[in-house]
């Protein structure tokens, strides 16, 4: 039971990391007040880090998926009542293949479905993110130069108003 209520525990948290971030970012300079160069970068990498973590745990989890389906394509060639050896909570215990078969199909089950939100929630860190960058005039350092070449030709003297912004490296 606790397995299937852990796609659900994940989700939960990091919503509620998200709306404490979100309460704190607006809560730091008041309603009327416009955010700091620092608070923007400071803004601006806690959610680049945020969203490197997700990806992180996604990539952790497709590693744990692969493993638990390659744990399962050996298992099913082999007799049913042939002893096996699964690590339960740190300890090992021995069960036979039939007890531990349909306990790994449906670790791989949830393990799929977290991934799955995991992604959702990675796609809306994205949009954020842009979000961010496009509010505060964030520019990364290294598409300065790609950005910067066709606005100069196409913009021409007007172009002054989007060089004030913030730059992160």
């Amino acid at each position: 039971m606790s397995e299937v209520t852990r796609p659900r525990a994940l989700t939960v948290r990091l919503n509620w990391q998200w709306r404490k971030m979100a309460a704190t970012q607006s809560g730091v300079s008041g309603p009327g007040k416009p955010l700091t160069a620092e608070q923007v970068v400071a803004g601006f990498n806690r959610l680049r880090q945020e969203q490197r973590g997700m990806a992180s745990k996604a990539a952790e989890l497709e590693m744990e998926l692969n493993e638990h389906s390659l744990v399962i394509d050996t298992l099913k060639e082999v007799d049913q009542n042939r002893k096996c050896y699964r690590m339960v909570g740190g300890v090992l215990v021995e069960r036979t293949v039939k007890e531990v078969l349909p306990a790994l199909e449906n670790n791989k089950e949830q393990i799929h479905k977290i991934i799955e939100s995991l992604n959702v929630q990675l796609q809306t860190k994205g949009r954020e993110l842009n979000e961010f960058r496009e509010k505060h005039n964030i520019r990364l350092m290294g598409e300065e130069e790609h950005k910067q070449s066709p606005k100069d030709s196409g913009d021409g003297p007007g172009s002054k108003s989007s060089s004030a912004g913030v730059l992160v490296s």
